[in-house]
């Protein structure tokens, strides 16, 4: 198990707001799995992290800004959730265009709570399945996403869960998906 991932460089694509577990889990599971992990963000320094949206986390120092990279440099796409995590995401147009030319590239993603915000703002959900935070569904299926409310959803490697409390079934499904790398690039409808 220590060395799925072995390799495989993984972004995390965040920034300030994102929830501290969201981030810290998924990372540490595909560390674990032997994946080499890079912070992006939309500015440098550091990120300020929140916990339940409300209180502040630690901060991350950001390795990379995102409009600094390519899909090509990276195996695999993590997005976590938090509210204002998303939110600030989708109003830029780097992280944006990095999302949608990384989802294009049929490389897989994983997406929880908040984050498939930008998914949809990336408008790469029509026609996929997947499972978000109740709030944000609407968004979801206005995209032409198919919703479900499932712990974990895998879709042509695009794998999402509801919030923190499917971590655990979330961190398992990436790791497996990261290890199986990239799927047949998804058609739009």
């Amino acid at each position: 198990m220590a060395d799925e991932l072995r390799g495989r460089r993984v972004a995390i694509l965040a920034t300030d707001g994102v929830e501290q577990v969201e981030y810290e889990q998924p990372r540490h599971a595909v560390e674990q799995a032997g994946a080499q992990v890079t912070l992006l963000s939309i500015h440098d320094g550091e990120i300020q992290s929140m916990n339940a949206d409300i209180d502040k986390g630690d901060t991350f120092t950001v390795d990379r800004l995102v409009s600094d990279v390519s899909g090509e440099d990276f195996d695999a796409l993590i997005l976590p959730g938090g509210t204002v995590n998303p939110d600030g995401l989708r109003a830029n147009p780097d992280a944006v265009g990095f999302v949608r030319e990384f989802v294009g590239s049929g490389k897989p993603v994983g997406s929880l709570c908040h984050g498939p915000w930008t998914l949809v703002e990336a408008d790469v959900v029509r026609g996929r399945t997947l499972t978000s935070f109740p709030s944000i569904r609407t968004d979801i299926r206005n995209a032409g996403g198919n919703v479900v409310d499932q712990e974990v959803v895998t879709d042509q490697g695009l794998v999402t869960s509801r919030d923190p409390n499917d971590l655990p079934a979330f961190c398992s499904k990436i790791v497996e998906e990261f290890a199986e790398g990239r799927h047949p690039a998804p058609t739009q409808s």
